[in-house]
């Protein structure tokens, strides 16, 4: 069976959400049809543009840029201050709709999820009706607007969400990709940062399709893996695995917002150092071990990709989570400021659970962690009793770039 993929994508969702509460509240205005943008205090560092309204767009206002930027670009701009709170209710509402069609919904931000609809395509005549549906149920039941994008995998459906807007339906099947997508700027490939797209314009290449039928190896040679990655969305490769809120309930992870945006590898591996030895603390506590790692990166114009791996073997040791979160990063940056650094932990089994050896293990008299695991746990110990900054590796005494951690 042909998987069908949906992402939905609420419309400026910040603002949108402002607007709607603002109405309900009696207001005269609706901020989504005047130069309006969400940003905080201009002389703070969050003093940047969170989501802006179409009528801002026209201006040149960019999300991201400062605040004081987009009002010397219009002088008359309408600015409101954030309320996550508000934001978060809104969202566990339409998460909450959302889920009367199908519980298989993955959600990737506060405004944004994605839905296998594959099980449940067979009762509408077909996929586009079922969006409909739900956009329309959205914009009556709520009064914000979502753009859905449908496709066999989740990178083609968050394509074809990015398609015109607000308040649209669209398709981007693998069939479809050279009439839709390559025509599109190069820009516009989802994980193609300013950096990237500098780099395949000296290259030569202007437009999606231009690198879909580029040479690999060329591409690989210049950017390395995050190359040969773009390479391979550029020709609708993508995967089609929807992870539903429920198993991402039995992870474990931590993340960290930057105090300043890192721009090198080596500042992004010294936080990853940092968050993998505390997740590997918490498997260690909880007694399990992971047999998946996944990576997060927001960017600091709030773009947030991911990306995730397998272990070989389920681990809870400080260094297996650091490499593989390492090698994630390398596989995904695209060489953008970071503003938050995250790992995840997933497919947890019970620490005592006996592990399959490959011959490679059985040759050695001990596994090639053990080492490691022994000081993680002689480390843990004296954490639990002097409190965890009681003991730290000599890698981490260095001054670190995290502002504030999220543990999940």
């Amino acid at each position: 069976m042909t998987p069908i993929i949906f992402h939905i994508d609420v419309n400026s969702a910040y603002l949108s959400w402002t607007a709607v509460e603002q109405l309900k509240n009696g207001a005269k205005q609706d901020l989504r049809e005047i130069p309006a943008i969400i940003g905080g205090d201009q002389k703070a560092r969050r003093g940047v543009v969170l989501a802006k309204s179409i009528p801002a767009k026209k201006y040149g206002i960019r999300t991201g840029e400062p605040v004081a930027n987009a009002f010397r670009k219009c002088p008359n701009l309408v600015s409101v201050p954030p309320d996550h709170r508000m934001y978060r209710e809104k969202s566990d509402r339409l998460m909450d709709y959302l889920k009367s069609f199908t519980t298989k919904i993955e959600q990737v931000s506060v405004d944004e999820c994605y839905m296998d609809f594959t099980e449940i395509a067979w009762k509408y005549p077909s996929p586009v009706d079922a969006a409909l549906i739900i956009k329309d149920g959205i914009r009556e039941q709520f009064g914000f607007t979502v753009n859905i994008g449908i496709s066999s995998n989740k990178l083609l459906a968050k394509m074809a969400s990015d398609f015109e807007k607000p308040d649209k339906v669209h398709t981007l099947f693998p069939e479809e990709i050279q009439v839709k997508m390559w025509p599109l700027p190069i820009g516009e490939l989802y994980m193609a940062g300013r950096s990237s797209v500098e780099t395949l314009k000296k290259l030569e290449i202007y437009t999606i399709g231009d690198l879909a039928q580029a040479d690999p190896e060329v591409i690989s040679l210049h950017m390395k893996s995050h190359g040969r990655m773009l390479w391979e969305s550029a020709n609708g490769a993508g995967d089609s695995q929807v992870q539903s809120e429920q198993a991402e309930a039995k992870g474990i992870g931590n993340s960290t917002t930057l105090s300043e945006d890192a721009v090198t590898a080596e500042e992004a591996m010294e936080v990853f150092r940092e968050l993998a030895a505390s997740v590997g603390r918490r498997l260690r506590k909880a007694g399990q071990k992971a047999n998946m790692v996944s990576m997060e990166i927001k960017y600091h114009d709030f773009q947030t990709v991911s990306h995730q791996k397998q272990l070989s073997k389920p681990s809870s040791e400080d260094d297996v989570l650091y490499g593989a979160a390492c090698q994630l990063f390398e596989e995904t940056w695209d060489g953008e400021p970071i503003r938050l650094l995250g790992i995840r932990t997933a497919k947890l089994v019970d620490a005592s659970e006996p592990v399959q050896l490959s011959i490679f293990d059985i040759e050695m008299p001990k596994p090639p962690d053990e080492k490691h695991r022994k000081l993680n746990m002689a480390m843990d110990e004296i954490r639990k009793k002097y409190g965890k900054d009681a003991v730290v590796k000599a890698s981490l005494m260095k001054t670190g770039k995290g502002k504030k951690g999220h543990e999940d």
